[in-house]
């Protein structure tokens, strides 16, 4: 008999929850199958078989909190699923019913059967089921837009209730009720989400955070990218965005004033030596800011190709925690969503994070006339204990200067 342990957790997780059970106590299993899934402040961690065999037992429950390299269940290698494994009944108690509901007309009990429940359960896609776990809410009570009536994930994340639905969540409290047009929803909050409602309340109460603001003139780099995208894709095979450039300005920036890419430990100030710097990205389970490492020895190239792999991870829930730990600055771009200027919040222990918005045409003064020209709005937020307003405001006009003129960064200028 072995034990199934949950992950070892890094030093900067104290605990997860387990979020859903893939096996049942007496499965049979094959090597790597994924049994249970725990998630963290950051992550949601993957819990895969030891060897073939059997999981005899289940120790920890869905919602209960696990420790790094706690035991969550007990697996027998080599077994085989049979009766020996299944649970034990006692002889002088009669046997389990199957769910019964009362009949509308008579009063009667009348028998559900499992063979509809499962039918129920394999109609939705793993996304919905995803989806209902998290939010607990029952598919099954939600209007479904897809193909004969189903139910898709995008139903999922702006559920509309069916006219007679009350929508439970597993521990049986209603989470959403339908009032005609007019519904309400409850849905508990998930331990990443509410990690990071900590972390920027505390980022607001706890650091001297100041933003500085400037714009800058994208048209240099749109014309930039008009005329060479075809063939950097052709070349590197993947496309050419804007966000490899604002890496790189930034990277040359953060090496221009050091302060910008210290850290702040208790009374001292950590310098760090190299460039790691986080992208925020949204993902249906919240804001994760994956990090791109050593920044300043990748190409241009490597960098949009890192950002998509990363995003597709985040998409499916699959980023690993060394995706997602350490961090010198951070980068963050409201305008994908039509942001026209916002003031970002510090990702303690980082001393700075720059802001990107949406490009809009907007009249400009150009050697004393005026020209219509597709301008962006940045923002630094910088703890002021660490950094001067001299050196923000010098960072941010630096980083323009580098994408208003992007040969200044192949010429090192």
């Amino acid at each position: 008999m072995a034990d199934i342990k949950a992950p070892v957790f890094p030093e900067s997780v104290a605990d997860g929850t387990i979020v859903e059970w893939h096996v049942t106590e007496g499965q049979q299993v094959n090597r790597d199958d994924l049994l249970a899934e725990i998630e963290t402040d950051k992550v949601v961690l993957e819990v895969v078989a030891p060897d073939n065999g059997v999981v005899t037992k289940i120790v920890k429950q869905v919602d209960d909190t696990v420790l790094s390299d706690e035991i969550i269940g007990q697996f027998e290698a080599g077994a085989s699923a049979s009766t020996d494994n299944a649970p034990a009944v006692d002889p002088d108690q009669p046997a389990a019913p199957v769910q019964a509901k009362q009949a509308a007309d008579g009063g009667e009990p009348v028998q559900a059967t499992d063979k509809k429940d499962e039918a129920d359960h394999k109609d939705q896609s793993p996304a919905v089921r995803k989806a209902a776990k998290e939010s607990g809410v029952d598919p099954k009570e939600v209007e479904g837009s897809g193909r004969g009536g189903r139910v898709t994930k995008t139903d999922m994340a702006n559920p509309t209730l069916k006219a007679d639905s009350s929508i439970k969540s597993d521990s049986g409290r209603p989470v959403a009720e339908s009032m005609g047009e007019r519904t309400e929803k409850r849905v508990p909050m998930t331990r990443l989400r509410k990690t990071v409602a900590n972390r920027l309340l505390a980022a607001s109460q706890e650091t001297a955070m100041l933003t500085t603001f400037n714009e800058v003139n994208m048209k240099p780099l749109m014309d930039m990218r008009a005329k060479y995208k075809d063939q950097f894709e052709k070349r590197h095979g993947v496309r050419l965005g804007f966000m490899s450039l604002f890496v790189k300005a930034a990277t040359e920036a953060l090496k221009r004033f050091p302060a910008v890419n210290a850290s702040l430990d208790g009374d001292d100030i950590v310098y760090h030596g190299f460039y790691d710097i986080g992208v925020a990205v949204s993902s249906d389970r919240g804001l994760v800011v994956p990090v791109l490492r050593d920044t300043d020895r990748m190409s241009m190239a490597d960098v949009e190709s890192r950002i998509r792999e990363l995003g597709g991870l985040a998409q499916k829930g699959k980023l690993g925690l060394d995706d997602m730990t350490g961090g010198t600055f951070t980068i963050s771009n409201g305008g994908v969503f039509g942001s026209l200027m916002s003031t970002p919040i510090l990702n303690p222990p980082q001393t700075a994070i720059l802001g990107m918005h949406a490009i809009n045409d907007r009249p400009m003064a150009v050697d004393g006339k005026v020209e219509i020209l597709p301008m962006m709005y940045l923002a630094l937020s910088y703890d002021h204990r660490m950094i001067d307003g001299k050196e923000a405001v010098q960072f941010l006009v630096t980083i323009k200067e580098l994408v208003e003129d992007p040969a200044m960064l192949l010429l090192d200028l």
